[in-house]
């Protein structure tokens, strides 16, 4: 299941609240926001390098990163 914020629904592993990390997506059970996957992503980190240094996350979160870009890309 998907939550969703203002016209934008995320993916079922991205969460926002204005309590955590002034209400920007992070991922969902951290306090990781999705901009920091996606710069390491873009840097040219491989998932498993991310997922070794944040071994609270799963493959599913960077997935879901991803896929947060390519909606905010269709916005």
């Amino acid at each position: 299941m998907a939550d969703k914020v203002g016209a934008m629904q995320f993916p079922a592993f991205i969460e926002a609240g204005a309590d955590v990390m002034w209400g920007k997506p992070c991922l969902k059970g951290t306090r990781i926001p999705v901009y920091l996957i996606l710069e390491k992503l873009a840097a040219g980190e491989t998932s498993e390098v991310i997922l070794a240094a944040y071994p609270q996350l799963k493959p599913e979160h960077i997935k879901a990163s991803l896929e947060y870009a390519s909606r905010k890309g269709d916005l």
